[in-house]
């Protein structure tokens, strides 16, 4: 099932079909990475853990990868209903 999400996912960061929160955006900046660093995560990565939104329920899904640089790079994020990924958040684990 992960493998079918994963490459859903990447499907959306290809073609352009995911949005940001503002949350990621602070995050992404608070760890100087770019947007650039958050596609190359999840093109490459690998999804760790599916987490269920304790508000919502919507299942969101925790990605390890690496930045264009080579580190270690996690984002958190979920297919809305929208036909959209939202990335939720970013960091550097």
């Amino acid at each position: 099932m992960s493998d079918r999400i994963l490459k859903e996912m990447r499907n959306k960061i290809r073609n352009r079909e995911y949005i940001m929160t503002i949350h990621g955006e602070e995050e992404m900046d608070n760890d100087s990475l770019s947007i650039y660093d958050i596609e190359h995560c999840i093109l490459t990565g690998k999804i760790l853990e599916r987490q269920k939104d304790k508000a919502t329920a919507e299942l969101k899904y925790r990605v390890n990868g690496k930045s264009l640089s080579g580190s270690e790079v996690e984002v958190v994020a979920k297919l809305s209903p929208t036909g959209k990924l939202v990335i939720i958040t970013v960091y550097v684990p």
